[in-house]
């Protein structure tokens, strides 16, 4: 039996995109995850290897994102026995915000499916990773696995039946990330927030987030900025990161769109018009971190349309 195997890359996202919980994000072009599948002779799915996790991460099927996304996926097809093995190779921080979870989850049943010669299309893996995702975030929400598998910023107009929609990037739009070295579980995360929300607040996220969405299909950068600002999420959980607000303030005196949380933080995303205010965004954030001795990780990257891929 040939054991050369499949890798496939799943690339990191951005939930919520600012004013879009738990229904709207963007892929990354990094960082992200690998995983190889290769055919066994022993029977049934295993998980051999993990590298990069400093041994976080199980490698019990049912408690693995990976290991559940590819299960799920083998089982519906009829191969819950076929003899698979998947190493994972971690590339992304943990608990950061920019959906390492997820990138796993559609990487391990991307590449299974890969392996056994494409049986479902692309987009149908989406059922699976979500599946794989829901064992580490405790919910079911596609804003992180959507993008990561599909590529592109994506809408999801119900968690519940995936009827999930890609809205254009426009040219020049760029995401600038920061993450500090600190470390925030999606779980608890959610747990600060509060399920009452006024009138008054809901009416005008509505509103940023319906002008943030007309401002990508027009490519209008102002519309866009007046749209980034989130009164929901934002002052809830802005506080279990050290310095968000001064970080928040040096990326739009740089000239970013916005700037909010990422996922659920800490890292910090800001969106920009153009290259070089993304780069020059980047190193105002990563400066307030330096000034609070927090090591910290920058990322620039334009909207990553792929998503996941063969490598």
């Amino acid at each position: 039996m040939s054991n050369t195997g499949i890798k496939v890359f799943a690339p990191a996202s951005v939930g919520n995109c600012i004013v879009g919980f738990d229904i709207m994000g963007l892929a990354l072009n990094e960082p992200g995850d690998e995983i190889i599948a290769k055919f066994s002779d022993k029977k049934g799915l295993r998980i051999t290897t993990i590298t990069g996790a400093k041994g976080r991460i199980p490698k019990e099927i049912e408690k693995n994102t990976a290991g559940v996304a590819a299960m799920r996926f083998l089982e519906h097809i009829g191969e819950s026995d076929r003899g698979i093995d998947l190493e994972i190779r971690k590339k992304m921080p943990f608990a950061s915000g920019l959906g390492s979870s997820a990138a796993s989850a559609v990487a391990g049943v991307m590449a299974v499916n890969e392996l056994l010669k494409r049986p479902l299309e692309k987009r149908q893996l989406l059922k699976f990773a979500i599946q794989g995702e829901q064992i580490a975030s405790k919910a079911l929400h596609a804003d992180n696995v959507a993008p990561s598998l599909l590529g592109g910023i994506i809408f999801t107009r119900d968690n519940a039946t995936l009827d999930v929609h890609r809205i254009p990037a426009p040219r020049g739009l760029y995401a600038t990330v920061i993450h500090p070295k600190i470390e925030i579980k999606t779980a608890d995360a959610r747990g600060v927030l509060s399920d009452s929300v006024s009138m008054k607040k809901q009416i005008e996220q509505a509103g940023n987030l319906g002008g943030f969405i007309i401002g990508l299909f027009r490519s209008d950068f102002d519309l866009i900025g007046r749209s980034l600002r989130d009164v929901i999420i934002e002052p809830q959980r802005a506080s279990m990161i050290p310095g968000f607000y001064e970080v928040q303030e040096a990326a739009m005196n740089a000239g970013a769109l916005g700037c909010s949380i990422s996922g659920a933080g800490p890292s910090i995303v800001a969106l920009s018009g153009n290259s070089l205010i993304a780069e020059n965004t980047g190193e105002a954030m990563q400066s307030v971190f330096r000034k609070l001795k927090i090591d910290s990780e920058l990322f620039i990257s334009t909207i990553n349309q792929e998503g996941a891929y063969k490598l």
